[in-house]
């Protein structure tokens, strides 16, 4: 009989100090991937930005070092150095201590980005090294840590000085942990894309960055005055336009609101919410309190212009937002968010002012501006029309044409139900999806083999992708429909899988298939991405069988390099697969599908302009800019040799 495991007053567990960041990391950063390692940086530009929203920042240098780490430098006030009544210097107790910090006292921050006193500890704790340089009362004061504990000695209890200076300001330089984090190279691109947002959120603002890990060095400025509007032009670059920018700004219990839109002829619709300089994911109340509000002023002047008749419904909310470009930017003096990272804003009171404020300005603009309103108008009815036929067309394509469950036979579907527990392989190639079919676990293991490369989604109309024989059935599989820019009837809560992993050869034409399906994932169903859902399969390159003992499965060159140097003397069969179609059914099963041994890598969207951007460089027709960014990218390519 199995032993029972205790659960009493012993199985009770205090973790001291940081030691819980280090130990679920996660929890306090979101992942330890590299937008986990990036939002590090973030955490400690976020406070220098709340020294900003204060009155008393205008300056802040992120510079990333030859050696791995990164320095954050600012002009703010200084973090304080005196004694503070816990018994140790106040700066000391801001970089070890969870929740100290400044931003509990609205006397000290109105509104605050930060974690709310846990970004700096939990960034030391995440840090092989941290060192801190405050000028402050005229004084260089300094401090260091190593992995969240300070090694330099207090002075009759205080922090060592360094010298003189009638300058003020925070310097913060850190190392990310090996041992915490699976890569820490930070990505350049990504974090000049998260400043440059920033200095488009604080027109008053200058963020200088450098990367000095090459030769020469990298140095941008980021200053916008024209703020948010700035934003959305930047935007809005390479499109046709169809109205100017527009602003709409006022404040209201509290909460000061600025919402700059636009409106392209094109028709997709992009909105992005940030609360107190911090990016929103996942949107929240002040989004929707956005878009209710500018639906119902959109269809009270359509009703007024004679646009729509008495009997004619409304325009929908996606027909009006075709088209738009949308900066939706809140200070909030007391935000409250989903989640530690702040994905989505959670507060009643931002919906509420939000739409007030719309409801009251946006009358103000278009009354005067009536140009800008009939074109928007024009967009809204433009779009119900296409709305309509297309959604004839989905009738007719995805609904007339009766799929089986088992999508005409291509679908290996496992024999459980609960989507909670059910996972659907997509491979490329009979071969390899008849070895999947017979090494899977049937009762909640589902492949679908798709033939060769799908469409590019990027470059097709939507007739096209609906057409298309491979995505049709990729469509009927899933269960929760599709979104477009003609309208949206996808459901996620009808999703038949919990994880849906992308399984191709770990070669060129694999890497291809995995772009053209993302591709299609993020256009057209992002929800299952931004969710979690999406997963790509990392299976071996190699297998090493050597002379005596088990063989082993090695999954990059680095790993067979290493391999290599610990058995030197060592006599092995070194066996490369080509394809997965290679692979018996036994080995596909211990490599790529048993969830106890198989490597999985799930996708994950951070800022979404920035995503969008690069999907149409990389997948878009124009051929240039590909080139360009591959290019300036090409350093940090990992060559299959």
């Amino acid at each position: 009989m199995a032993k029972k495991e205790v659960y009493d007053e012993s199985s009770i567990h205090v973790l001291e100090g940081l030691e819980a960041v280090r130990v679920r990391p996660g929890m306090y950063i979101g992942s330890t991937s590299r937008k986990g390692l990036n939002h590090l940086i973030y955490e400690i530009v976020d406070n220098a930005v709340d020294e900003h929203l204060a009155g008393y920042c205008t300056h802040i240098d992120v510079t990333l070092k030859a050696d791995g780490s990164c320095e954050v430098s600012d002009n703010g006030r200084g973090v304080p150095v005196g004694m503070h009544e816990k018994g140790m210097p106040a700066e000391r107790l801001v970089y070890t201590t969870l929740h100290a910090g400044g931003k509990f006292d609205n006397n000290a921050y109105k509104t605050s980005g930060g974690l709310h006193g846990v970004g700096s500890s939990v960034v030391n704790a995440l840090s092989t090294d941290m060192d801190v340089i405050i000028k402050r009362d005229g004084y260089i004061h300094h401090d260091h840590f190593k992995r969240g504990v300070p090694t330099e000695k207090l002075v009759n209890g205080l922090l060592p000085t360094l010298g003189k200076t009638k300058e003020t300001g925070t310097t913060v330089r850190f190392t990310p942990d090996p041992e915490i984090f699976e890569v820490t190279k930070f990505s350049a691109t990504e974090v000049k894309s998260r400043l440059h947002e920033t200095a488009y959120l604080n027109p008053g603002l200058t963020i200088v960055f450098r990367d000095e890990r090459q030769e020469p060095a990298e140095e941008i400025t980021y200053h916008e005055p024209e703020g948010i509007v700035g934003f959305v032009r930047d935007i809005n670059r390479k499109e046709e336009t169809v109205t100017e920018p527009i602003l709409i700004e006022g404040e209201d219990e509290g909460i000061q609101v600025q919402i700059a839109l636009q409106y392209v002829n094109e028709f997709h619709e992009t909105i992005l919410g940030y609360c107190n300089n911090i990016y929103n994911a996942d949107g929240g109340t002040h989004i929707t309190g956005f878009k209710t509000a500018f639906t119902t002023v959109m269809n009270g002047y359509a009703r007024e212009l004679g646009i729509l008749k008495e009997k004619d419904q409304n325009f929908t909310g996606p027909d009006i937002r075709n088209g738009m470009t949308a900066i939706v930017a809140i200070k909030h003096p007391d935000p409250r968010f989903e989640g530690q990272t702040k994905t989505k804003l959670d507060n009643p009171d931002a919906s509420r002012v939000v739409a007030k404020i719309v409801s009251e300005e946006a009358p103000h603009y278009f009354d005067r501006n009536l140009d800008a309103l009939k074109a928007i108008l024009e967009c809204a009815e433009k779009s119900a029309k296409i709305r309509r036929s297309a959604e004839k067309a989905k009738s007719n394509l995805l609904t007339k044409q009766k799929f089986s469950f088992d999508t005409n036979g291509k679908l290996a579907n496992c024999i459980s139900r609960d989507a909670s527990k059910c996972e659907i392989f997509i491979v490329e190639g009979d071969s390899a999806g008849g070895s999947a079919k017979t090494a899977r676990d049937r009762n909640y293991q589902a492949i679908l083999p798709i033939r060769g490369k799908i469409l590019n989604v990027e470059k097709a109309s939507i007739d096209k992708v609906l057409a298309n024989a491979e995505i049709k059935t990729m469509i009927t599989a899933f269960g929760c429909g599709f979104s477009e820019g003609y309208g949206n009837d996808f459901d996620i809560t009808k999703l038949r899988y919990d994880k849906i992993i992308i399984m191709a050869d770990a070669d060129v034409d694999g890497a291809h298939i995995g772009t053209l399906l993302l591709t299609l994932f993020y256009r057209y169903m992002p929800e299952l991405i931004y969710d979690g859902h999406v997963y790509i399969a990392m299976p071996p390159l190699y297998k090493v069988v050597p002379a005596k003992g088990e063989g082993e499965y090695l999954y990059d060159d680095k790993a067979l390099e290493l391999y290599r140097k610990k058995h030197k003397n060592e006599k092995f069969t070194l066996q490369r697969y080509k394809g997965l179609g290679e692979m018996d059914p036994q080995q596909l099963w211990e490599t790529t599908l048993d969830p106890k041994t198989r490597r999985l890598r799930r996708i994950e969207i951070g800022n979404p302009g920035f995503s969008s951007d690069i999907t149409e460089i990389l997948m878009g027709t124009d051929v240039p800019p590909r080139k360009e960014f591959i290019y300036e990218h090409a350093r940090d390519a990992e060559l299959d040799v």
